[in-house]
């Protein structure tokens, strides 16, 4: 067998896009694909929108890399919007979600291994089915076996229990512990939003025990759930949180924000990036502020949310032998499936030129540009119908 050039990490499938428009990809063959997968919510103002694309231009004609050893303007204009934006008086930028959370980590156990915290609080408790990345830490802080076959031994520090269990975090708090790690709404996982209960229970049980509350926030973060960041739909703030995937447009740039309290055991040389909060990422990232970061474009999002879950609903009926429900918030949606949703989500892709992600609880993620308008979501109702009644003829077929 020979190796091939990609490591062969990723079971890749037949669509091999060369360009986008808006909320279409083209294959090499001029195939076009309506898009509600985003780059697994990352491209929330779609294809090759104008003002996130002449702002990464403009940067890289100019400077694309210095190193942090030298003040940032260009990160500091955007940390400055971030903390203005949001609970945070900090910011550390990173290149991906893994690593906003793997600092995420390392500030909350900082936080109580400082001078006069208490070091025997190291445990963060984690929550089953979530999905916080895929380096050593973040495999370690998921239940999730698939995430450990081949990479024993697992970090040590973590706890798992039941997400939107209140009284099963409570229960597994202890003295080594530092905080818990929990995504608002799981999206790996199937699209699971919290609780205002089980999220305001958490944020109580760390108020009460000195212990931080570190929300993941790299999928539903950045206008997705229609809020800038989902927390916001709680009245719950974390005492630090992960953020990614949007926050570049499509660039790579992630970053971990905090409170001045939660971020004090992370001085001179507690952390690092090479590429971290370079020029071009900060000119993506304000770009991408610029456009959704104003109550109308949120407005907006959480409008057509409303408008693609009432025609989800609708059409669930007339095909109730494969789907069953939908969940989740704003343009974060799940389509929760009677059978398992891996094959459809295929056959979608290679028959009916539609683009979503599978995701646990057999559901099919729906997470399209935020910029979508009527005429897309009548054109993924049309293809999510005509799949299912061919998906449906071919179950039946192979009986």
């Amino acid at each position: 067998m020979t190796i091939t050039p990609l490591m062969p990490v990723y079971p890749r499938c037949d669509v091999r896009p060369v360009k986008g428009e808006g909320c279409y990809l083209i294959g090499e063959n001029g195939e076009r694909y309506l898009d509600f997968a985003s780059g697994i919510a990352v491209n929330l103002l779609g294809h090759n929108h104008p003002h996130l694309t002449k702002a990464i231009q403009e940067q890289a004609a100019t400077l694309m890399h210095v190193s942090n050893m030298y003040g940032s303007p260009q990160g500091e204009r955007l940390a400055q919007r971030l903390v203005d934006s949001t609970f945070a008086d900090t910011v550390f930028f990173t290149n991906s979600g893994a690593e906003a959370v793997e600092c995420a980590i390392k500030t909350a156990r900082a936080y109580h291994q400082h001078d006069d915290g208490d070091a025997k609080k190291r445990v963060l408790i984690t929550f089953k089915n979530a999905f916080h990345g895929r380096t050593m830490a973040t495999i370690s802080a998921s239940n999730q076996e698939k995430m450990h076959h081949g990479f024993q031994p697992l970090l040590e520090g973590f706890r798992y229990v039941e997400f939107d269990d209140l009284e099963a975090a409570a229960a597994a708090v202890g003295p080594d512990t530092a905080g818990f790690l929990v995504e608002p709404i799981q999206g790996e996982g199937g699209i699971r939003p919290a609780s205002s209960e089980f999220l305001q229970g958490l944020r109580k049980l760390c108020d009460d025990n000195d212990m931080m509350l570190v929300f993941d926030e790299v999928q539903c973060g950045v206008a997705r759930s229609g809020h800038l960041y989902a927390y916001e739909h709680y009245g719950v703030e974390p005492d630090i949180m992960a953020s990614a995937k949007g926050l570049g447009g499509g660039f790579p740039v992630g970053a971990c924000l905090a409170t001045e309290k939660a971020a004090r055991g992370m001085g001179f040389g507690s952390h690092g990036s090479t590429y971290g909060g370079g020029p071009l990422a900060m000119a993506a990232g304000e770009a991408v502020l610029d456009v959704v970061n104003n109550e109308e474009f949120l407005e907006g999002v959480r409008n057509t949310g409303e408008r693609l879950t009432a025609a989800l609903n609708q059409l669930i009926p007339n095909h109730d032998t494969l789907f069953d429900h939908v969940r989740g918030v704003g343009l974060m949606l799940g389509l929760k499936m009677k059978v398992e949703s891996r094959p459809f989500v295929a056959h979608l892709r290679d028959h009916h030129g539609l683009l979503a992600v599978a995701a646990g609880d057999n559901v099919v993620r729906l997470l399209p540009p935020l910029i979508i308008e009527q005429s897309h979501i009548d054109e993924c109702i049309e293809k999510l119908s005509a799949g299912a009644r061919s998906y449906q003829a071919q179950l039946e077929a192979a009986e």
